[in-house]
């Protein structure tokens, strides 16, 4: 019987906790992003988003209510649960990266199958305002997965049974130029310890292996896996925290000239390195890792 192997996923967006989103949307509003109204989950969580012509958007991630998050971690709520415990631990940061779904119930059976299961499925709605003043309401399927090991990071695929219009306009339009995701830069001290769970979660096996770690291709994005050693030469900067462990680095944004974007940075005050081909921006509060500009190929 021949085995399917999966096609390779698409990344959607990467969770990003904040302590305030007033602080996180200046900050982002600085680096030339169009930062999206203040958005709740009847959870307790609160965002602010950025989103990108290429379908993928950064989601800051605040407490609304401490009481509702409370209660819904203690009813299993695995994603209120992990921004908890990532907050506890670290404050700021890149604290989850979301892949596409067709069907999150499958692949919560694969997560399970395959020993990656961060916990149950979680369904919810939700509202979103559009710069207009419009309201549409959008519903979700979370499937999660994670690894003991990390406990700073998870994944999970995000199904959309309700999708919100795709036409998000000026939203879409940013005076740093940035058009989407490029890299999702993850740090390990060993990064081949958490090839698996990367490769179950993004449907991939084809794994690049070089002498910084891993880089494994999505649909849409690279997701890099560097020891210490490899981020400091790619990004100039350690990443937070030197235990084991999967731990969110930077986010690398494509844009189509870096011109734009350095023009935009120098005029907000934004100190930033040019390293290689990339204009890199160190972790600020409201921002949380080194954020990366990269021209679109």
């Amino acid at each position: 019987m021949t085995q399917t192997v999966p096609s390779p996923s698409a990344v959607d967006h990467l969770v990003l906790p904040v302590s305030s989103l007033d602080t996180a949307r200046e900050r982002l509003s600085q680096l030339g992003f169009t930062v999206a109204a203040d958005a709740s989950h009847p959870f307790g969580t609160k965002n602010a988003c950025v989103f990108f012509a290429d379908d993928t958007y950064l989601e800051p991630l605040a407490v609304g209510s401490r009481e509702e998050c409370l209660e819904a971690a203690r009813t299993g709520n695995v994603f209120v649960a992990r921004n908890q415990a990532f907050r506890f631990r670290r404050g700021e940061g890149l604290s989850a990266l979301v892949v596409k779904s067709g069907g999150a119930e499958a692949d919560h059976a694969r997560f399970i199958e395959e020993g990656f299961t961060g916990g149950g499925l979680l369904r919810f709605s939700r509202q979103f305002v559009f710069p207009d003043g419009r309201a549409a309401e959008g519903s979700f399927r979370l499937a999660f997965a994670a690894d003991l090991r990390a406990p700073d990071f998870f994944a999970f695929s995000c199904e959309r049974l309700n999708p919100l219009p795709v036409d998000r306009g000026a939203l879409l339009v940013h005076a740093n130029g940035a058009a989407g995701l490029a890299r999702i830069v993850l740090t390990e001290g060993n990064p081949s310890d958490f090839q698996y769970l990367l490769e179950t979660v993004l449907g991939q096996r084809d794994v690049t292996a070089h002498s910084f770690g891993l880089s494994i291709a999505t649909a849409n994005a690279t997701v890099d896996v560097l020891t210490p050693d490899g981020f400091l030469a790619h990004y100039g900067g350690r990443a937070a925290g030197l235990e084991r462990g999967l731990v969110g680095a930077a986010v690398v944004l494509a844009t189509a000239d870096l011109k734009v974007t350095s023009a935009c940075l120098a005029a907000n005050g934004i100190a930033y390195q040019t390293i290689g081909a990339r204009l890199v921006v160190a972790p600020q509060p409201g921002q949380g890792v080194a954020f990366a500009f990269e021209e679109l190929k």
